[in-house]
This record gives C-alpha cells, sequence and structure tokens, in this order.
C-alpha cells in the first residue's frame, strides 16, 4: 500500500481524521496540527482511569431514593409528628414525601442533578454536551412534574441538598408548609 498524500483528502474528511486521530492519542497537552492550513487545537481530555464495566457499576450506585438528605427529611418529619407516604408512583415525579391527607409533597432535590444555583452544581468537564443536555431535561421535568402536581391539587415543597446539609431552620420551614395538626 502507498503513501497518501494530504492534499489528495478533502479538507473535511482531514478534519475529521485529525479529530479521530487525537481521540485516540488523548495526549496530556494541548495538540496543535497543521495540514495544508488547516489548524486544529485540541485540549487535553480527561483520560477515565476505570474500566467501562467498573465506571458502569460505580454509577449505578448513585441512587434516587433514599439518599442522605432524604433520610434526614423523613426523620425530621417523623420527629416533629407527621405521618407520610414514600414516593407514591401514581403521581407525577414520584415525590419523596407526600402527606395524603394534606395534599402536600416534598421533593429532596440533590443539588448537582437538578441544578440548584449553588456551588454544588458543578458541571463535569469531559463530555459536556452530554451533561448539559442531561440537566437541561432533568430541570424541564422537574418543572412538568411540579406544574402536574399543582394542577391536580397538590401544594409542593422543593428542598435542595445544600439546605439539608446546613440544616438551618429546616424544622421551621417544615412546619410552616405542612401546618399544625399534626
Amino acid at each position: 500500500m502507498g503513501e497518501i498524500d494530504a492534499d489528495d483528502i478533502p479538507r473535511e474528511l482531514l478534519a475529521i481524521l485529525l479529530r479521530v486521530t487525537w481521540s485516540i492519542l488523548l495526549a496530556e497537552q494541548t495538540l496543535t496540527i497543521d495540514v495544508r492550513g488547516l489548524t486544529t487545537h485540541m485540549p487535553p481530555r480527561m483520560v477515565d482511569n476505570r474500566s467501562r464495566e467498573s465506571r458502569s457499576r460505580l454509577m449505578s450506585r448513585v441512587r434516587g431514593k433514599d439518599t442522605k438528605p432524604e433520610m434526614v427529611v423523613r426523620r425530621l418529619a417523623h420527629r416533629l409528628g407527621y405521618r407520610f407516604r414514600l414516593h407514591r408512583r401514581d403521581l407525577p415525579g414520584r415525590p419523596d414525601l407526600v402527606f395524603p391527607g394534606r395534599k402536600k409533597v416534598i421533593f429532596v432535590h440533590g443539588c448537582y442533578w437538578h441544578r440548584h444555583s449553588c456551588k454544588l452544581a458543578t458541571t463535569p468537564k469531559s463530555n459536556v454536551e452530554f451533561w448539559l443536555t442531561k440537566f437541561r431535561e432533568n430541570t424541564r421535568r422537574d418543572k412538568r412534574n411540579l406544574a402536574a402536581l399543582h394542577k391536580q391539587g397538590w401544594d409542593c415543597m422543593v428542598l435542595w441538598q445544600c439546605e439539608i446539609e446546613r440544616g438551618e431552620g429546616l424544622d421551621d420551614r417544615l412546619t410552616s408548609f405542612l401546618g399544625g395538626g399534626r
């Protein structure tokens, strides 16, 4: 097989080849390639030090219910004398705590996944477009679920992970939202 002259390759294909080459290289520093006047600057990519199976197993352990912040709220509500149901499937968004007699629900949101405006809501540096799309869909779904619950006559409260970790006035907020007469 003979050598291929870069002048014989269409510019668009050359750009694709450069990107593919870069993704194979996974260089430690910024790489600049200049072929036939086509300059490509490629920033370093974060290398995942886990195998695909290991990463999958790790991500599967990210829980959607019974999280630490949720358990804090559940214990507090119970200690304050309120009784509730958990994760009712017949309600939009499966609220974390449901108080059927009061027609009230509480969502305990993780700041990262539900995009709270705090320091815990970071954005990964790799595969940025995927994560931005994921986060955008999460927040859209949250808004749809809250709107659907309001339409069905439910009062909703969203508690954020960072608020729960601080714990300041959480019992007052719960009592204010849920009312007296436990």
